[in-house]
């Protein structure tokens, strides 16, 4: 017997940086909890910038970033492959299985699950997601007893070559190809900063656009907000941005993070608002 098709979607990005605080995998998995007992759906979609310098560095592989994109040559990408498949997604999936929430762990290569081209000569061994195997993941989240599909970001072409795909694009990508209603990506940050450096508590598309237009964001936050800008346009409802330290509370209070919206909803929610503001006064 399969599992209800209108079951309500979300799919979480965990970021690199906060996976290098054991805790925050603890709060995941009370967070992941919480989504499944709500009935959701939930999809984990992983990075691994942090531990991927490591090795690069152990090795003395030296690297650079192009607008929050990493310059790949193939030597790197043994290692890209090595970190993200043969450690990171194995340590998250023992984790969540360890506390009963069933999760299988694969990366884009598998399936395969992330079709790519090569973004750019500039970046080298990157990928640009042409196609999402949507396919095999709703045969994955319909089955019966479903699993949490973990997923680290690598891709290939039709060639069979691998190649690094930005984990925020692949979230983007696999988000939008799913219909999620919701993605949420935990960060190391309490959400998207303005130019005070202050975290703002909502933001329209148009909103985002101007933060990229002014060169608010930058570095990881610039590719970012570019992917969740492609996430709303994509039909994914709204995207939240958050410090991963905080996921537990935010199943519980609209005022953590970041809420990215589309100009429809968030028109609507200031209505609401200048509603209230109105009455009180």
């Amino acid at each position: 017997m399969s599992m209800n098709t209108n079951q309500k979607r979300i799919l979480i990005k965990l970021g690199g940086a906060s996976l290098q605080d054991n805790s925050v995998l603890v709060k995941l998995a009370n967070c992941l909890t919480q989504y499944r007992t709500l009935g959701y759906q939930v999809l984990l979609v992983h990075g691994g910038g942090p531990a991927i310098n490591a090795e690069l560095t152990r090795r003395n592989i030296k690297w650079d970033f192009v607008r929050g994109q990493r310059i790949t040559t193939p030597e790197m990408m043994d290692v890209i492959e090595m970190v993200l498949s043969g450690s990171i997604n194995p340590k998250i999936v023992k984790f969540l299985n360890a506390r009963g929430l069933f999760s299988l762990g694969f990366s884009g290569v598998d399936g395969p699950t992330l079709i790519c081209s090569q973004a750019s000569p500039e970046l080298g061994m990157v990928g640009l997601v042409e196609q999402v195997n949507s396919r095999w993941l709703e045969d994955l989240l319909s089955q019966a007893s479903a699993p949490i599909p973990v997923i680290s970001p690598l891709g290939t072409n039709v060639k069979g070559e691998s190649f690094n795909v930005n984990a925020d694009w692949a979230a983007s990508r696999i988000a939008s190809a799913l219909k999620v209603d919701q993605m949420i990506f935990l960060t190391d940050q309490k959400g998207i900063l303005d130019a005070r450096k202050m975290p703002i508590k909502d933001i329209s598309q148009l909103g985002l656009e101007q933060l990229v237009e002014d060169e608010v964001v930058t570095g990881g936050m610039y590719t970012k907000t570019l992917t969740i800008l492609h996430a709303l346009e994509s039909g994914v409802q709204s995207v939240r941005v958050m410090s991963a330290q905080d996921c537990v509370d935010a199943l519980y209070n609209d005022r953590i993070g970041t809420w990215c919206l589309n100009e429809r909803t968030f028109q609507k929610i200031q209505q609401k608002v200048a509603k209230v503001e109105n009455y009180a006064v």
